[in-house]
C-alpha cells in the first residue's frame, strides 16, 4: 500500500525544464532579431530619434521584404511591439514615449484608425 501512495504521489524539489536550462539560452529574443527571417529592417531603426521616421521605416521594410508571411501592417506593427517587449523595464520613459508614438505614426502612414 506504501508503494502505490508514492507512485502517485508528485516528486518535489526536481528542476523544471525552465531551471535545466543554461543561462545563455534564455535571451532568444536577442536571436530573433538577428536572425529572423520575418523582415529585413534597416539597422539602427528603433534607435531614431523620432517615432514618424521609425514608422516610415518599418512601413518601407515591410512593404519591401519579400518573406513576411502577413500584411505589411500587422509586419510592422508586430516587430515594433516586440522591441518594446524585448526591451522591458531596461527602456527609459523618453525611449518608450517614442516607441509608443511610432505605434500611432505607423497606423497613420498605413491609413489605420487609431
Amino acid at each position: 500500500m506504501i508503494a502505490n501512495a508514492k507512485a502517485g504521489a508528485k516528486r518535489r524539489g526536481t528542476p523544471t525544464a525552465r531551471s535545466r536550462q543554461p543561462s545563455g539560452s534564455r535571451k532568444w529574443s536577442k536571436q530573433v532579431m538577428e536572425r529572423s527571417d520575418a523582415m529585413d529592417l534597416k539597422t539602427g531603426v528603433f534607435k531614431l530619434k523620432s517615432g514618424r521616421a521609425i514608422a516610415r521605416s518599418l512601413k518601407k521594410s515591410s512593404e519591401a521584404s519579400k518573406r513576411r508571411k502577413s500584411s505589411p501592417f500587422r509586419s510592422a506593427m508586430s516587430m515594433l511591439n516586440f522591441e518594446i517587449n524585448r526591451a522591458g523595464k531596461n527602456l527609459s520613459q523618453e525611449r518608450l514615449r517614442v516607441l509608443n508614438e511610432a505605434k500611432m505614426e505607423l497606423r497613420k502612414v498605413f491609413g489605420r484608425a487609431p
